[in-house]
């Protein structure tokens, strides 16, 4: 399963959920971020990938469906509804992520 954790700026949410799901079996993870300054800015390339996309704010959500429009339509979309208040592999970010993404997909322990 191809995976995509979308945030602001692509510096702490997104890319600690990278590197803690890229480990698992079956997952094939990447981030990217939806503002003009991200470190990869997501693209219509990175939404074609990803089977499952995760976004950290309903922010990111709206962005995305204004940017991507109908190429949105056949994806799954899960807002996370994490705040952009962690560093990057910040250990609250780190249960947070997993307690949130299980919820939605299996987590290994």
């Amino acid at each position: 399963m191809k995976v995509l954790f979308i945030c602001s700026r692509n510096k702490w949410r997104s890319p600690t959920a990278e590197k803690i799901f890229h480990k698992y079996n079956g997952y094939d993870v990447r981030s990217a971020g939806t503002e003009d300054g991200a470190r990869i800015k997501v693209t219509s390339g990175h939404i074609g990938w990803a089977d499952l996309i995760f976004v950290m704010e309903k922010k990111h959500l709206s962005r995305l469906k204004q940017k991507f429009g109908s190429s949105l339509n056949a994806k799954t979309i899960w807002n996370l509804d994490i705040p952009d208040d962690y560093g990057y592999m910040d250990e609250e970010l780190i249960e947070l992520l997993k307690a949130r993404v299980s919820e939605y997909i299996e987590v290994p322990e």
